[in-house]
């Protein structure tokens, strides 16, 4: 009897060491067992002076540190955008060099496979 605990034992151990360094290869978060790691886009233009307009997101969805950078990269990958993403309070600040255009801030977030649950512009 005790050996079949301690074979069940070394079992579990043994799935869950595999498991843990297929993730440390493979990278990725919770959105995909064998998605890798999105690297980062940065904004071309990372002058604050160059950015009069401010807006604040709420994001919904996001569950661990990639699906934040695929956010901010979506946003990021904007023209006139320069985003920083929050996990830790589901948050975004996007920077804008024009007006901000709601619904192309939206859908860029949409398309990301998030939802923006509040939008507010931030007045300088």
């Amino acid at each position: 009897m005790n050996i079949v605990l301690i074979a069940g034992l070394v079992l579990i151990l043994a799935w869950a060491a595999w498991q843990m360094l297929k993730k440390a290869r493979k990278g990725g978060g919770c959105c995909g067992e064998h998605e890798t790691t999105e690297k980062r886009i940065r904004a071309s233009d990372r002058n604050r002076a160059h950015y009069p307009y401010a807006v604040s997101l709420r994001i919904d969805g996001m569950t661990c540190e990639n699906c934040a950078r695929k956010t901010e990269n979506a946003l990021n990958s904007m023209e006139g955008i320069w985003a920083s993403v929050s996990i830790g309070d589901h948050s975004a600040k996007v920077l804008c060099r024009s007006v901000p255009d709601e619904h192309a801030i939206r859908e860029a977030v949409r398309r990301a496979g998030y939802i923006v649950t509040r939008y507010e512009t931030v007045h300088p």
